[in-house]
């Protein structure tokens, strides 16, 4: 019968124990695993996919960018705003670009999605080939004269619609599916998150299912034998107790070791029941739940402590990043729908914005320039719009650079945030009465190292850092919708002009037909008019140099003018190739190229005469077709401008 129990009490109970603390252990290396796999999924929220969303948006915002300023450059007359623009277009292309698409390619190699790499590998090639267009419209529209050169602006034009707005939109159109499938993917990391805590949760009620059974069936178990080794027992849930499980104050048990070590399990159970009920409470988001861990040394406790902290934050941060967001786009919404009408906008914008941040009052000032014509010689701010404001006493006043803090802010393009108010600034009024407020938030509307206004907002609350940020992206965004405002209006009245110029020349024409009908009506005025351009066409031919090349650009044919300018006899110059006499080489295949694919050149050429000396001559050129020699012919048509040079 001895050799029969082969277990001892006390290895029965050391190994009930065991289980206990096996289970412990599977507890604490699942938890230990599923706090490290939400931290990988917040680390590379963090790291890879936010980073990532955030420079496709700024991939396009510089898309936008740059088909703006291209546009402006090509349609805007030479203006030192439109010089600003052509830098800023430069910067955008030779310095902003490549950096940006650095961090993308280093943001590409973390990716997992092939898809999405693909895209952005197509996305970066379409906008490589928008580049080589707007450097072909930078290259041609340099200079005035090419501005009033109508065939070089009629081919800038037909290049910016053609190969730059409509591609443009399409790959900004990428880009927001590409950003939308990195919201997907954070969207899914934050659901595998929720999951996680949630297999946490189950994982802890089966472990303390489990420890509480057998920690019952430990009792009835020992309650048959009750010996020494209970003792050990008891201090060893005891001391397990303080670290994990929590104790149940409300149960009762009796006054002998079965009973303490009712109360060990218990402890042990209440305790996981405590830990699974916080870990359920951060995996649903309730990041302010109270929790205090069992001891200094409560590893599982303190860590959850930690990854909510982590979390929390992480959460801060996203709740202020979409409230911006959202900001951004009801404004944007805001300055589309009404750029039309300043008055509109001005009371929209600043009635939405101070109810957007939680202000009190707010004040809109435009910058309006100097008018000789009202005695103004600089320009002056006016009150556009106010909310919650004194409006009667501020609505015809002007102010000027440096003028108040209004004034200071404008003259020195920066934020002011005062958090001491003099009682004598401002008063807000309500029904009870007036009050001084107590933070002040003056923000200029510049964009481009210009102000086209301010926006001045009052608030008894303090306004955070994330709010003054949003309400300077919000004024830049105002600033940027004025200058179109102003463009528009300019493009308005050149469009006017254009149009007036166009009617004048419908009148010349409807002239000039009417000549014609006369002119067919007699064969006198017929003959009259045939001797009168013979008269013009010497006359050309005596003023202007000629040339006729032949395919292999050698010279067919030229006229006496060319020979004076360049010291030599016709017989000098016929059959000889006219690169021979060119001096500025890169300016001659310039020409050759864009006659090549069917277009016109105008422009400078530097020129070498019999004596070796330079003379510049206007060249305006183009490329025909002979049918009777069947092959191609170059014309060119030319003036001295040396002695106007020299004059100069």
């Amino acid at each position: 019968m001895e050799k029969r129990r082969s277990i001892s009490i006390g290895r029965k109970i050391l190994g009930g124990f065991g289980l206990l603390v096996v289970a412990f252990i599977i507890y604490a290396g699942v938890s230990i695993f599923v706090l490290q796999e939400s931290k990988r999924i917040i680390n590379e929220n963090s790291r890879v996919i936010r980073p990532s969303t955030d420079a496709i948006n700024e991939f396009v915002l510089m898309v936008t960018q740059s088909k703006m300023y291209i546009t402006n450059w090509v349609y805007l007359p030479m203006t030192d705003e439109l010089e600003s623009d052509k830098d800023i277009l430069k910067m955008l292309l030779d310095y902003n670009y490549p950096e940006l698409e650095t961090r993308l390619d280093d943001l590409k190699e973390k990716w997992e999605d092939p898809e999405q790499q693909q895209m952005l590998d197509s996305a970066k090639a379409q906008f490589e080939a928008l580049k080589v267009s707007m450097s072909e419209i930078m290259q041609t529209l340099v200079t005035f004269e090419d501005y009033e050169d109508p065939m070089t602006a009629f081919m800038a034009e037909d290049l910016v619609t053609s190969q730059i707005l409509g591609p443009s939109q399409e790959l900004i159109t990428m880009l927001e599916q590409l950003a939308e499938m990195k919201r997907l993917e954070m969207q899914a990391a934050d659901t595998n998150l929720k999951e996680q805590f949630g297999n946490l949760e189950r994982t802890a009620y089966m472990l303390g299912a489990f420890i509480i059974l057998a920690g019952i069936l430990s009792g009835v178990f020992l309650s048959r034998s009750i010996t020494k080794p209970i003792n050990y027992l008891k201090q060893v849930i005891e001391k397990l107790g303080l670290g994990e499980l929590p104790e149940d104050k409300n149960q009762k048990f009796s006054r002998d070791e079965i009973g303490d070590m009712g109360v060990a399990v218990q402890t042990l159970t209440e305790g996981l029941r405590s830990t699974s009920f916080f870990a359920e409470k951060i995996g649903k988001g309730e990041y302010d739940a109270e929790f205090t861990p069992l001891s200094d040394n409560d590893v599982l406790g303190n860590s959850l402590l930690e990854m909510r902290s982590n979390l929390k934050s992480v959460a801060e941060d996203d709740r202020q990043r979409n409230w911006a967001n959202e900001g951004i786009a009801k404004f944007g919404e805001i300055l589309r729908k009404n750029n039309d009408n300043l008055e509109i906008l001005a009371d929209e914008v600043i009635s939405s914005l101070v109810k957007y941040v939680e202000g009190n009052q707010g004040g809109l000032y435009i910058v309006n320039e100097a008018d000789e014509f009202e005695g103004e010689d600089e320009e002056y701010m006016t009150l556009s719009s106010c909310y919650a404001w004194e409006k009667k006493k501020y609505l015809e006043q002007k102010v000027y650079k440096g003028d108040g803090l209004t004034g200071q802010a404008w003259m020195e393009q920066d934020t002011i945030y005062m958090t001491d108010v003099p009682q004598d600034y401002m008063m807000i009024t309500s029904g009870l009465g007036k009050a001084t407020p107590g933070y002040i938030l003056i923000v200029p509307m510049k964009i481009n190292e210009e102000v086209f206004g301010v926006l001045e907002l009052a608030s008894f609350y303090e306004f955070p850092d994330y709010r003054i940020r949003f309400v300077e992206r919000v004024a830049e965004s105002i600033a940027s919708t004025l200058s179109s405002v102003k463009i528009s209006a300019k493009t308005q009245r050149l469009l006017e002009e254009s149009t007036e110029l166009t009617e004048q020349m419908r009148a010349q024409e409807e002239e000039m037909r009417q000549n014609m009908e006369e002119l067919q009506a007699t064969q006198e005025e017929m003959q009259r008019s045939q001797r009168e351009r013979e008269e013009k066409e010497k006359i050309i031919n005596n003023t202007n140099m000629m040339m006729e090349l032949d395919a292999e650009l050698n010279i067919l044919n030229t006229n006496e003018v060319l020979t004076e300018v360049l010291g030599y006899e016709i017989a000098e110059i016929r059959g000889k190739a006219l690169e021979s006499f060119v001096a500025s080489k890169n300016e001659f295949q310039k020409a050759m190229d864009l006659m090549e694919v069917g277009r016109t050149y105008s422009g400078v050429f530097k020129m070498m005469n019999s004596k070796n000396q330079t003379v510049l001559v206007k060249i305006s050129a183009g490329k025909s077709y002979d049918p009777m020699m069947s092959e191609d012919k170059y014309l060119f048509f030319g003036s001295d401008l040396t002695n106007l040079t020299a004059e100069a």
